[in-house]
């Protein structure tokens, strides 16, 4: 018979002995003498397989948010996407200490229960449920621990381009107006991408993405065939064009075709910006073609 009451703390100590590698080559009972071997190896190996997971349990690296993940090509645009990723991991830790708190409450529950057992096997299938219950709440706070870590690099983030741009907080209408400037860049980068290997010529869908801005085809047509030229003449005498040359290109797009958008809005009735609808509106300065309509 099974002792009845088993404390908390006696049940975390045995977890190892009672559900663990080692253990297998007692539950399993048709193992070759190879099998034993490799679980001598796998058991030998695992603490420090466990000691290096640690460093993990989270979605993805540093590196990888910074550049495949968040990949803007603005300042804002690039808090944007750090902010949603940032409601996403607040959520999910929300989510998991929901469940920890039920699991937590699941668990002594099952430990109080298991304390006025009087059926062998009941007591038997109530330890090895305890036992479940704890190593699912060790997991659960391995993965919690990782999505601190990303949560706290991703706010690390937010505060180091605030400052690389000079400010403390943004508004929704500093999006507004970034938002000219973004899609701009986005258009004329995969306008870029997609000439490379089309002998320098934009392809159908941002040429269809371009339209929609209010860029004249033709006119990003040349810039890019621009670009591409004085790449392939610097690769001639010997010079590699770097990305921060692109970045600058592009950035130079956004000056000259920030406009078209707005312009091309109006054209068809539309307000570019609807100061009444914003949150926390600052009013900055107005572009030349929205002085233009206020005059009028």
């Amino acid at each position: 018979m099974i002792e009845n009451k088993i404390s908390l703390s006696s049940i975390e100590e045995n977890i190892s002995a009672d559900i663990s590698i080692s253990s297998l080559s007692n539950s399993l009972t048709t193992l070759t003498p190879e099998y034993n071997e490799m679980i001598d190896n796998i058991q030998s190996t695992l603490p420090s397989v466990l000691s290096t997971t640690d460093n993990f349990y989270k979605s993805h690296s540093q590196y990888m948010n910074i550049t495949v993940d968040v990949s803007d090509l603005t300042s804002l645009h690039s808090i944007k996407h750090l902010l949603a990723r940032i409601d996403q991991k607040k959520e999910a830790i929300a989510t998991s200490q929901i469940k920890r708190k039920k699991d937590e409450i699941k668990l002594r529950k099952k430990q109080k229960k298991l304390e006025s057992c009087k059926d062998e096997f009941d007591c038997e299938l109530l330890h090895v449920e305890i036992v479940e219950l704890i190593n699912g709440l060790s997991s659960s706070e391995n993965y919690v621990k990782g999505a601190i870590r990303e949560l706290s690099f991703l706010m690390t983030q937010y505060k180091s381009i605030l400052e690389k741009i000079g400010k403390d907080h943004l508004t929704e209408e500093d999006f507004e107006i970034d938002e000219r400037r973004y899609h701009v860049m986005t258009a004329m980068k995969q306008a870029l991408n997609s000439a490379r290997p089309r002998g320098g010529v934009i392809d159908e869908g941002n040429c269809i993405y371009l339209f929609d801005i209010g860029i004249n085809v033709a006119a990003a047509q040349r810039e890019v065939m621009n670009y591409l030229n004085m790449e392939n003449e610097l690769m001639r005498k010997g010079i590699t064009p770097t990305h921060e040359m692109t970045i600058a290109w592009l950035e130079a797009c956004a000056d000259l075709f920030q406009d078209c958008g707005v312009e091309y809005a109006k054209s068809r009735g539309f307000i570019p910006l609807d100061y009444k609808s914003l949150a926390q509106p600052k009013h900055v300065p107005l572009l030349k073609s929205e002085k233009e309509t206020v005059e009028e």
